[in-house]
């Protein structure tokens, strides 16, 4: 991140020293730096970061106007998120702002976007509150929402006769999630039998088990326990330590970031839906992330990288066809509807509520050799056209 960085404000030094009457693109970033996803804030900064370096061609300048980056840690608190928002609006003369991390503190931003008129990129927050009930017309969203990743989900796990229990965390990520999940079902055969709800800081599951095979006692046919999981703490290792396949349930999940995936290597063959795995999108933008991300950190980029990369080139590619930052009503004009190349190809901000629609991934775990996780190798491809994701706003 500090190379990144580096450059960023070596760009802008050089675009100062260059001309002092020179105009400035200020962009907030906003994420939770520390707490419990820290480390999928570090990802989208990284993300962010590359993005705005690849869509700039290495100048971090727009139209000859330097860009730099400011950043405001939420630390996961919705009050704290508001306030740093608002001082990165009001204050630092933000133009536009990216984040946050948690669906919790993206919900009390959203009216700042709203008071002070501004463009707020929600990346990677997921529910789909944020571009549903509580959105507003100055909040755009790159990241996937809590729909997109259920009906992938549906398409790869639903058929006639299955049977599912979740298991979500209590707060907006997984009741948002469990519900869009439930709605996506509808039509595939599936039924949902139980929803299982726990404290985000989580770490004993065995009552929660033994409610879902309670649950599930009985259940003919084939049975599956869906988990929607956000941060560490991820329960399936211990699930699965539980052994749910004496009761005849299967442990299905999402994709994840690589740490994650370390608990997919129990559970060969798992299915289910993922945003990014590395490996699976075959576009120019990819493979410009993966080189460069193994250049300088030594390792492939993660989940949350693409989404930070995606964010950062919608940005710059919204300011050029809005004639500048400064001017609120052109961004927005220029960014509903508008389509731009990602890691995971083209994404496009649907007018009607700006979410970003995106391809997403079945895939199914397999054990590599080299590979100390599961890998999710690609069943199918689910592209824009292929997902009717509600409009819920």
């Amino acid at each position: 991140m500090s190379t990144l960085k580096t450059a960023g404000a070596a760009a802008v030094a050089f675009a100062i020293g260059a001309g002092a009457a020179q105009a400035e693109i200020l962009v907030a970033h906003v994420y939770g730096k520390t707490g419990a996803l820290e480390a999928y804030a570090e990802q989208s900064h990284i993300g962010l970061m590359l993005g705005l370096e690849y869509a700039t061609g290495g100048t971090m300048e727009i139209d000859g106007e330097p860009i730099t980056v400011i950043e405001k840690d939420t630390q996961l608190d919705p009050a704290t998120g508001r306030a740093v928002l608002a001082e990165a609006y009001g204050d630092d003369g933000a133009q536009i702002a990216v984040g946050p991390v948690s669906s919790g503190v993206a919900l009390a931003m959203l009216p700042v976007a709203e008071e002070y008129e501004r463009v707020l990129i929600v990346e990677p927050a997921v529910a789909d509150s944020i571009t549903g009930e509580a959105w507003n017309r100055y909040v755009f969203r790159t990241g996937r929402n809590s729909s997109q990743d259920a009906i992938s989900n549906a398409v790869a796990l639903g058929g006639e006769g299955v049977t599912i229990a979740t298991l979500a965390q209590d707060y907006a990520f997984g009741r948002d999630g469990v519900a869009a999940f439930r709605e996506a079902l509808e039509g595939t055969g599936a039924t949902v039998a139980h929803e299982e709800y726990v404290p985000t800081d989580t770490t004993d599951f065995t009552a929660a088990a033994e409610r879902i095979f309670n649950a599930m006692e009985g259940v003919e046919g084939e049975k599956k326990l869906f988990i929607i999981w956000a941060g560490g703490g991820n329960p399936m290792g211990k699930i699965n330590a539980m052994d749910p396949s004496r009761f005849g349930i299967e442990i299905a999940t999402g994709g994840n970031i690589l740490a994650a995936l370390t608990a997919y290597k129990e559970l060969p063959g798992l299915e289910g839906a993922t945003y990014y795995y590395y490996e699976i999108p075959q576009n120019d933008v990819n493979t410009w992330l993966v080189e460069q991300h193994l250049e300088r950190y030594d390792s492939p980029p993660d989940f949350f990288t693409a989404g930070g990369m995606a964010a950062g080139i919608a940005v710059v590619e919204a300011i050029r066809a809005a004639g500048g930052a400064e001017d609120t009503e052109a961004l927005i004009e220029s960014m509903e509807g508008m389509e731009w190349e990602t890691p995971k190809g083209t994404m496009r901000f649907r007018p009607e509520d700006h979410q970003a629609l995106q391809a997403m991934y079945h895939f199914r775990t397999e054990i590599q050799d080299g590979k100390d996780y599961g890998v999710p190798v690609l069943v199918r491809e689910l592209g824009i056209d292929d997902m009717d994701i509600p409009i819920r706003n």
